[in-house]
């Protein structure tokens, strides 16, 4: 919204700092760090109020989460207010992948929010059935897919780039939507599964956030891509703002989700978060770059899928407990010693992942 100032410009006054995505997604990263700081305690004590016993707390879960009983969730809704505030005031509206990614992180935050609704209205932790949360995900994800690919360049348009091997380009044809859809919902659901401790979840959301935010301004802009020797993909460079406005809205969260958590995120931020990086992901031709940055929600999914199908097979478990981050937890590892230990195995992903930019 705010960029429609620079029509003001006559091109050497204030109005022109509007017409700069680096000047816009500061304001965009500020404007979130306060609306979660203004409607955070408010929205913790309307979801008090409304939701009595808070979420429902595993039976079967770790001995320690049961302290937890009582706080309220749906933290969610204040990140994703405030990333869709900030992007509404400072990004450019007539921006194509902007819609793309907000329509993903909105759709998930709705699915979240009918599953942490059924959850605490029940007090139990079934929620939604999980048949119906993948339907409506692969829709969406199938929608958002098919969006993306009408804006790509020629060249690039339902292919894979190859990271490292840049010249490389794996053109899926009909095979891309599929694709495009696996890589939204399976990062929408593995953050989800991530979402099990104290600011677990938030910290490698928004690392991964400021990776994707800085592939996202390299790749929208030709004098980047042709020094980095990577793809260019017009108008990306507007997604640095989400992701701006992510971070701010995530660290506005954190500060009520910092143990002991006065609110939960739920299902409604980590779908949303999840389905927003897998949204950007595709939105830059950056879908296997996400793999590595995103590796611990990897992880975790990995863990799950692993120890369904070992006990299936042979009755006996892999992990004590899954997602993984709980078998460390039955192993004596305290909560914040888990948390901070991830964060540091999230940033060096992210490291990794932005090394790809470079490396050929």
């Amino acid at each position: 919204m705010f960029y429609w100032l620079t029509a003001l410009s006559d091109g050497g006054d204030v109005f022109n700092l509007f017409r700069y995505i680096t000047f816009r997604a500061g304001g965009a990263f500020l404007t979130a760090l306060v609306f979660g700081f203004i409607f955070g305690r408010p929205l913790i004590n309307v979801l008090r109020r409304k939701q009595g016993k808070g979420q429902p707390i595993r039976s079967d879960g770790p001995e320690g989460h049961f302290a937890k009983a009582g706080t309220p969730t749906m933290g969610g809704l204040l990140i994703v207010g405030a990333l869709t505030f900030s992007t509404l005031l400072w990004a450019r509206l007539d921006n194509p992948f902007v819609w793309m990614v907000l329509f993903v992180t909105l759709s998930f935050a709705a699915i979240g929010f009918a599953d942490d609704y059924a959850k605490v209205s029940k007090q139990n932790t079934s929620g939604v059935s999980g048949k119906v949360r993948i339907l409506l995900g692969i829709t969406i994800a199938a929608i958002a897919a098919y969006w993306a690919a009408q804006y790509h360049p020629d060249d690039l348009t339902n292919r894979l780039a190859v990271p490292i091997f840049k010249d490389t380009l794996i053109n899926l044809g009909l095979l891309f939507v599929p694709f495009a859809v696996i890589v939204i919902v399976g990062s929408a659901n593995a953050v989800n599964l991530t979402d099990g401790l104290d600011g677990l979840a938030i910290m490698p959301v928004m690392i991964a956030a400021g990776t994707f935010g800085v592939i996202a301004y390299a790749v929208g802009r030709v004098d980047f891509t042709q020094y980095l020797d990577v793809h260019y993909v017009p108008d990306t460079g507007e997604l640095l703002i989400f992701t701006m406005g992510l971070i701010g809205g995530g660290l506005g969260f954190l500060w009520y989700n910092a143990p002991p958590a006065a609110v939960f995120m739920g299902d409604t931020g980590s779908l949303a978060l999840g389905g927003a990086l897998g949204a950007i992901a595709v939105a830059t031709k950056h879908e296997i770059v996400l793999s590595i940055v995103g590796g611990l929600f990897v992880v975790e999914a990995l863990s799950v899928i692993i120890q369904v199908l070992y006990f299936k097979r042979t009755g006996k478990r892999v992990f004590l407990m899954a997602p993984i981050h709980h078998h460390y937890e039955k192993q004596g590892w305290s909560e914040p010693q888990i948390v901070i230990r991830f964060w540091i195995i999230a940033l060096i992903l992210a490291m990794i992942g932005l090394a790809t930019l470079k490396v050929r």
